[in-house]
């Protein structure tokens, strides 16, 4: 599979997409609790090539140290080393985060030869640690030690049968893509601190974050051996409310996108980016129009000059695929709306084309 690396630089890599999926369900997970727990405010990501194991920790609220009324074994086993435990089944209830229906960290755990968890609860003062081997097919022993401090973590740690995906080790395209991501967490999930392989990211918010694509300077912000992009300077950018953020830029002649939907990446695009891009282009034909009314211009010669880029938090956001890289979900689904400023559309008709 060839993976674009969106992030202020351009390159192909060839990755296996099921190695790709599970390491991002652990991550956006991790950035899933941000929503559950809004004082969280760090992710670690460490990735081991040499030992083969990835490990992404997160300060914020803890999984329940508790023996579950009617499976009667602890929670955190149940989540991550039974199938069909997931809190998160009912598409009634209205969510915005990334995680659907609670396989995602299990099929990590399945498709690992070795995979632990450990957490801190702030309400029962413990602390716990289990680790599955052989794919899941054998669990050990937890472990519960006191929580006195009162902290509250989660970390997960595993080891991907990298034979079961055709691989002997992590290779270098697979380690650049695990960094676009991190890169990317850094960017879309809002008041918190990244750290990759214990160095923190330099970025602290979504704006930040496309800057780098904009940036002549980005280079020097990127992991070594990726180069950057030549892009034209320019870029409008709004914080419409507190479920949409859009920027945008002048493309290189082709339209593109940039967009995340509840921390997932959805490097296709999909109905978000048409509602956002639609509302750009309406604006800018009108304008066009109005400067000019002797040269017609269509909607398609003005959108394949945008460079759009749409982090978003999207109620129970439907795919069409298990990949989640186009979101489908009708826009009056959406649960809010982005409603674009007139002092965005304003600036959007000033960016300099060359």
């Amino acid at each position: 599979m060839l993976y674009p690396l969106n992030a202020a630089y351009s390159r192909d890599v060839k990755i296996v997409p099921g190695l790709y999926k599970i390491f991002d369900e652990i991550l956006v997970n991790a950035a899933d609790n941000k929503i559950r727990d809004p004082n969280m405010d760090h992710i670690k990501v460490t990735l081991d090539r040499e030992n083969g194991t990835i490990s992404i920790w997160n300060n914020g609220r803890g999984i329940p140290i508790e023996i579950h009324e009617k499976e009667k074994i602890y929670i955190p086993e149940l989540i991550f080393g039974h199938l069909l435990t997931s809190s998160n089944y009912d598409d009634n209830e209205k969510k915005v985060v990334g995680g659907r229906n609670g396989y995602g960290a299990k099929l990590a755990n399945i498709f690992s030869i070795e995979f632990t968890v450990d957490t801190a609860d702030k309400n029962t003062q413990l602390k716990y640690s289990q680790t599955w081997t052989n794919n899941m097919s054998k669990v050990g022993k937890y472990k519960i030690a006191s929580n006195k401090a009162g902290k509250e973590y989660t970390c997960i740690t595993f080891k991907p049968d990298l034979k079961r995906f055709g691989m002997e080790a992590f290779d270098a395209d697979f380690e650049a893509v695990v960094k676009r991501r991190v890169y990317d967490l850094a960017g879309c999930v809002k008041g918190i601190r990244v750290d990759l392989n214990g160095e923190r990211i330099k970025i602290k918010n979504f704006k930040q974050y496309v800057e780098m694509y904009l940036s002549s300077n980005a280079k020097k912000d990127l992991p070594e051996g990726q180069e950057a992009l030549d892009i034209k300077p320019g870029l409008v950018h709004q914080v419409v409310n507190d479920r949409w953020e859009v920027a945008m830029a002048v493309s290189d002649g082709q339209f593109n996108q940039v967009s995340f939907v509840n921390s997932i990446a959805t490097t296709k695009g999909g109905t978000h980016v048409e509602y956002v891009a639609q509302q750009i282009v309406s604006k800018l034909v009108e304008d066009v129009k109005k400067r000019n009314k002797a040269a017609p211009v269509k909607p398609h010669q003005i959108k394949q000059h945008l460079w759009v880029f749409v982090n978003c938090l999207i109620e129970n956001p439907a795919f069409d695929s298990q990949t989640k890289e186009n979101m489908t979900l009708r826009p009056s689904a959406f649960g809010s709306k982005c409603n674009l400023s007139d002092d965005f559309m304003k600036k959007g008709t000033h960016i300099p084309v060359s």
